[in-house]
């Protein structure tokens, strides 16, 4: 499993110039530093709203102004500075696979792939004339079930697909010998977001519950099918049960507890009623001895449901979620009908993203490596793997003593917890080996043929890891990817070549705010190989429990004031954020900070930092945290984060983190009475 900063994004930037500072380089003669450039503070100026004390609202102070002028775009559901950065990431793509969609290529060549790929989703005159043909082949396997002996197979059958799967099976690190892989298994099927769409009784959420199921209706009647208002009914109540069965977010956070480890054979002893058998030779794993179970009380319970359930309840089921997983590469008319649920309804959205926009995301999802390696290309310069090796560096060496001068943990405990940071890998920019794509044929007249050969390629690839090595080079996201994570079982943090880019590095800004944004970006992503989750891993990238008892007690009672912290923040209407859910993103924000700032300190040598429009160093670089935040949200975008997402918004992310930090209120003079000041009893202070 991999921990993300965010969501998306895309885009790149040297970081050749980061060792630049306001203060003297440490390798610079007294002449050189005399001739050092003079740098700005990369504070956005004109975002600000200087009407608002930053002791009072720190977000407001940085960002007010900007949130005042900006409308969020009619085809998004959301605008901040990770929405701006993949605006200017899309348009890079774009132009790469425009030019090569300009051209002829030879037969299989990557270049060929990319241009066909994105030509087949823009040709939508073939997609209007072929209608429901592409899936004809699919419905009609549907129509000749015969038993729920053949539902078992045919859900094996389509795990390359994840359309109407109510449980998928992937291969991974195992996490307790990550040296090998193993097959897992988790729970699916849902049409909505989260199993709470469906259990919970407020207005709202009945009204969503009624425009789901009119989709549903509408399905039918563009396919031409009878009784869709019962086979909605029909397909809601199925969706209901299973969310009934399922297991919250929040639990499916607990590493021990979703790491459940079975031989088949106690699979189907725990979950009887289902052809576990028949499922696992249908989807190419009848060798495999072991696999884990994620969640084994949905296991027992689906089992006994499928059986409950009537053929052709499924039948329908089936095909609903058919419809559902192709709309955008069907007619118009599906395409239309889908946005208008899960854009309009569900995410606030006013228009559809233009058909080219769609193209190349929908290149990027299926060819994303191929796309990638032609980006770096472009848009990536080399010398800045050696900058942010450099910084990498600077914080370990941060954290390290901040792990030595934690009051609350125990020396046992500090050895482990430095020994696992210095098992850290770093990976900066793009792979070393690139993914090829040789398993996959694309064709510029047959969109659903391609994605249903990519979902092939993929998942043969993914099963193709067993009994393998585990791979050292492999990433989690392509380069064009504004991101970066970390990996618990590689104990790896990765930083993609988008991420180095404002407002995360400004080339020709002071040090302070590229500690307070970048460094606090990377000391994000190192804090979570110690969040709560994190932290029950070791070195290796097994989860093993290294901590004493008291030690674990000391972590429970910090991590519960987060907790609380985050519960009462209280974001649109009735919706509190999730405390338990965000718990190791809020830790890893507050973490990253802290160590950033000790870094940033570090980086003085003890000289004062400059002062720069205003701002002194420190000030500067909780500035430069605050900028790269700004977001705005639609209201149903906002409750689909409180909702289903694990990260706080934006706003949160800033007022959180800060209210816990006394080198936030040293720096700002923050007084008891303020709007940032907490008691110091409730601060929280963990790494």
């Amino acid at each position: 499993m991999t921990k993300s900063l965010l969501s998306t994004v895309a885009l790149a930037v040297s970081l050749a110039l980061t060792g630049c500072s306001g203060e003297a380089p440490v390798n610079q003669s007294p002449s050189q530093q005399q001739q050092a450039p003079t740098l700005s503070s990369g504070i956005e100026l004109h975002n600000m709203d200087t009407s608002v004390a930053p002791q009072q609202n720190f977000f407001r102070f940085v960002n007010g102004n900007w949130l005042e002028r900006t409308e969020i775009p009619a085809d998004r559901a959301r605008w901040g500075s990770f929405d701006e950065l993949r605006e200017v990431a899309e348009q890079h793509v774009l132009d790469i696979i425009l030019e090569l969609a300009e051209g002829q290529h030879a037969q299989n060549s990557d270049a060929q792939k990319i241009a066909d790929l994105f030509r087949s989703f823009l040709d939508t005159e073939t997609i209007e004339s072929l209608g429901l043909m592409p899936l004809q082949p699919e419905l009609d396997r549907i129509s000749a079930l015969q038993s729920h002996a053949d539902l078992a197979k045919l859900w094996g059958e389509w795990q390359h697909i994840r359309s109407g799967v109510p449980m998928v099976l992937f291969v991974g690190q195992d996490q307790r010998q990550s040296d090998q892989y193993i097959t897992a298994a988790t729970q699916s099927g849902l049409g909505m977001p989260d199993r709470d769409y469906y259990l919970k009784d407020d207005e709202r959420s009945l009204q969503i519950l009624q425009e789901y199921q009119n989709l549903i209706q509408r399905f039918w009647q563009l396919a031409g099918w009878e009784q869709g208002e019962q086979a909605a009914e029909t397909i809601l109540a199925i969706e209901r049960q299973l969310a009934e069965a399922q297991w919250s977010r929040i639990q499916n956070r607990d590493r021990n507890a979703t790491y459940n480890k079975m031989t088949p054979a106690e699979l189907a002893e725990s979950a009887p009623g289902f052809d576990w058998a028949s499922m696992l030779t249908a989807a190419q794993l009848a060798d495999i001895d072991a696999l884990v179970i994620r969640q084994p009380s949905y296991f027992t319970d689906f089992a006994a449901l499928q059986q409950q359930i009537p053929l052709s309840e499924w039948q329908d089921y089936l095909r609903f979620h058919l419809l559902r997983s192709s709309a955008s590469m069907l007619p118009s008319a599906f395409d239309d009908a889908s946005f208008d649920f899960f854009g309009r309804v569900l995410s606030g959205q006013q228009e559809q993203r233009s058909r080219e926009k769609r193209a190349v995301q929908t290149t990027e999802q299926m060819l994303g490596f191929l796309v990638g390696q032609k980006y770096v290309e472009r848009h990536f310069q080399p010398e800045a793997k050696a900058r942010m090796d450099e910084m990498v560096q600077n914080f370990m060496v941060a954290f390290s003593q901040a792990i030595d001068e934690l009051e609350w943990m125990s020396d046992a405990t500090k050895a482990e917890a430095q020994a696992k940071l210095a098992s850290f890998n770093t990976k900066i920019g793009y792979p070393d080996v690139w993914r090829d794509y040789d398993c996959v044929t694309i064709a510029a007249n047959d969109l659903l043929g391609n994605a249903r050969r990519s979902a092939q390629c993929e998942y043969e690839r993914m099963i193709g890891r067993l009994g393998q090595p585990v791979n050292r080079d492999e990433w989690g996201m392509t380069p064009q990817t504004v991101n970066a994570y970390y990996s618990s079982t590689m104990n790896e943090i990765v930083f993609p070549a988008a991420i180095l880019q404002p407002p995360f590095f400004d080339v020709i800004a002071d040090d302070a705010l590229n500690y307070g944004a970048i460094g606090a970006v990377i000391g994000h992503e190192i804090t979570h190989g110690f969040d709560d989750q994190g932290r029950r891993s070791d070195g290796e990238g097994n989860l093993r429990d290294w901590w004493t008892e008291e030690d674990e007690r000391q972590f429970r009672e910090r991590a519960q004031l987060m907790i609380d912290q985050f519960n009462a923040f209280n974001p649109i209407d009735d919706l509190h954020l999730q405390g338990a859910l965000g718990l190791g993103e809020n830790i890893a924000d507050l973490g990253g900070l802290t160590v950033g700032y000790r870094a940033y300190q570090n980086s003085l040598q003890g000289q004062p930092a400059p002062v720069i429009d205003g701002f002194t160093g420190s000030q500067r670089f909780f500035i430069g945290w605050g900028q790269i935040w700004r977001i705005k949200f639609r209201d149903e975008a906002l409750r689909q984060q409180v909702i289903t997402g694990p990260h706080s918004p934006g706003k949160y992310r800033v007022l959180g983190p800060l209210s816990n930090m006394p080198e936030f209120y040293q720096a700002f003079d923050v007084q008891p009475g303020d709007g940032m000041y907490r008691e110091e009893a409730v601060r929280v202070k963990i790494w």
